[in-house]
């Protein structure tokens, strides 16, 4: 059998719903997705919905984990927040930095992103590449390096790299970050405008 599932919602078990949604908006970072009645309500953060729902919390055996794209800005919010570290952020040996948390009701939640530079090192000779920029475009690129804690080159690199593939590097984080670099340079053109330069 073939079964494709479009969509998954975790099931948090709390002993206040209200409580609870308080919580993890305030405290967490979600947003209110919907209630119903006393016993059920949704929850999100970012595209990722889940449900937290009256009952009794199992705190040993149950947790939820998260995907996000930057743990250490998310982990900084919750320790300003107050909330309760289960376990610090770490790079981790299956590829990713995380961290973990509890709620209010001690359910255990993990949050972290990829680490892009695990696996064997790949030894490589770089060479110096006679390049000119449009002017407004390098300074977005210095400044897109500088946000992903990356060289130059490596930047360069890794879009090159993606580009290939037929696929982008950013998170949706990077690329809300890179309309903002758009806008301070005073980049109105689309992806396409690299066709229409022309040097004065």
């Amino acid at each position: 059998m073939n079964i494709h599932c479009e969509q998954h919602h975790a099931g948090i078990a709390v002993t206040d719903v209200a409580t609870a949604v308080e919580y993890y908006t305030t405290k967490l970072g979600f947003s209110l997705g919907f209630t119903h009645g006393h016993d059920f309500a949704a929850v999100n953060l970012g595209e990722v919905q889940i449900f937290l729902q009256r009952g009794t919390p199992n705190t040993s055996a149950s947790s939820a984990y998260f995907l996000v794209d930057d743990a250490d800005a998310l982990f900084e919010f919750h320790r300003a927040n107050g909330v309760a570290i289960a376990q610090e952020i770490e790079d981790r040996d299956y590829g990713l930095r995380d961290y973990a948390v509890r709620d209010a009701d001690g359910n255990y939640l993990a949050f972290g992103h990829r680490l892009h530079d695990t696996g064997p090192k790949i030894p490589i000779e770089r060479v110096d590449v006679p390049l000119r920029l449009e002017k407004r475009l390098a300074a977005l690129l210095h400044n897109l390096a500088t946000h992903k804690k990356m060289s130059l080159a490596s930047c360069v690199e890794e879009i090159l790299l993606h580009t290939n593939e037929g696929v982008g590097p950013h998170t949706k984080h990077t690329l809300a970050h890179i309309q903002e670099l758009k806008r301070k340079h005073g980049i109105d053109y689309d992806s396409h405008g690299s066709y229409r330069f022309f040097e004065e």
